[in-house]
């Protein structure tokens, strides 16, 4: 196996965030390279969301700076609520869902599909799906758009078992070929190498994220 490189796809350098007037973390420092795992923890109200969605570009920046150094990297971005419209199908919400960024075939469709173990419920529509098999319609977006970085909030909720180690499995086929990994999760991995970036550690003492950037 060919030895994956190590330069950094993004960097997060002293970054802070207040969201109604309470500075949720500051002073955080980061890079995610290829072949990364980062498991991101913190207690409820941490901000582990929000930084997600910092990185992902879905919120402005409060204090300090996210650069890409690897200006080819692509990232995707999976938040806890999956944006499914519950009277599409499970194809068409997957082709809604791609549509966003790429083009894809319905065939492309239906094997990212079946890789997330939903063969035959390709034209059920979402209003008749679990919630694990509405989760796993979602992460069928990671198959057929190719992105370096993936962005995962809680990718694992409604998941069974199997569904937790398919999942796993899926992450740890990304990350050896040179993909990278920022993630939530309230289980541990069972992946290994992980890195741990815990947002309890930088939570301030001080109200605002201004006041404790001084």
């Amino acid at each position: 196996m060919s030895s994956i490189p190590t330069s950094s796809l993004l960097c997060v350098n002293d970054l802070a965030c207040e969201r109604d007037s309470r500075c949720l973390f500051s002073g955080v420092n980061f890079s995610i390279a290829a072949g990364d795992l980062w498991h991101l923890k913190g207690h409820n109200g941490s901000g582990k969301t929000t930084l997600l969605r910092l990185v992902a570009g879905l919120h402005p920046i409060d204090v300090g700076t996210i650069s890409h150094p690897s200006t080819h990297a692509k990232i995707i971005y999976l938040g806890h609520k999956l944006g499914l419209k519950e009277q599409l199908s499970a194809d068409e919400n997957l082709a809604w869902l791609v549509g966003l960024e790429s083009s894809s075939t319905q065939q492309e469709r239906y094997a990212a599909l079946e890789k997330v173990g939903l063969k035959g419920y390709e034209e059920n529509t979402i209003a008749t799906l679990s919630a694990g098999q509405r989760r796993r319609v979602a992460l069928a977006r990671l198959h057929l758009c190719k992105a370096d970085i993936w962005l995962l909030d809680e990718p694992f909720t409604a998941l069974d078992q199997q569904g937790v180690e398919d999942e796993e499995s899926w992450l740890r086929q990304h990350t050896l070929s040179g993909g990278a990994v920022l993630m939530t999760s309230h289980q541990n991995l069972s992946i290994q190498p992980v890195k741990v970036l815990d947002l309890s550690h930088y939570t301030p003492a001080k109200t605002s994220c201004s006041s404790s950037a001084l």
